[in-house]
């Protein structure tokens, strides 16, 4: 993944460990947890904990970790991807929190029915972890398969959010 010129990223805590958030301009572009597959090279940006948007990230994401947030209103760039890619992040926004979606639906509601291993590839390279709901989505018969984050995560997010 190439970030945008000017990305600014901080490192947050959370309880499923060290979250890194990055923002370019006004908008968030990037929320990965430590050690998780498709990491950004971070190398040529600057780390800014106090840039607007990555506190207002982190503000959000303590509150959906301590139970009082069950949607996020960030503003948002997903142009890093593929249009495949972004119009599957966006097919992502609209799973409500508690509510499960497996790639063929995904594939399905995108009018794409036969899609699903490319839905699959561009579910795992969502740059926005948790607030791009990616956690939601699970095999066909609601089997907790891959998560770029880890499955002992997606297990704890899908938790935290009453989906198991």
């Amino acid at each position: 993944m190439k970030l945008p010129n000017h990305t600014v990223y901080t490192h947050i805590p959370s309880p499923l460990g060290q979250i890194t958030l990055a923002a370019a301009g006004d908008k968030l572009v990037g929320a990965w947890f430590e050690a998780q597959a498709h990491w950004p090279d971070l190398s040529g940006c600057t780390q800014t904990p106090g840039h607007p948007v990555l506190q207002q990230a982190a503000e959000q994401l303590a509150e959906y970790f301590a139970g009082q947030r069950r949607q996020f209103e960030l503003p948002l760039s997903l142009s890093s991807g593929t249009a495949f890619q972004q119009k599957v992040w966006q097919a992502l926004l609209g799973i409500p929190c508690g509510q499960l979606r497996s790639y063929q639906d995904i594939s399905i509601a995108m009018g794409q029915p036969t899609a699903m291993r490319a839905v699959g590839g561009a579910v795992g390279r969502n740059p926005l972890s948790i607030i791009v709901p990616c956690h939601r989505v699970v095999g066909s018969h609601g089997a907790l398969t891959g998560y770029a984050g880890g499955l002992d995560r997606k297990t704890a997010l899908l938790q935290l959010e009453g989906s198991l």
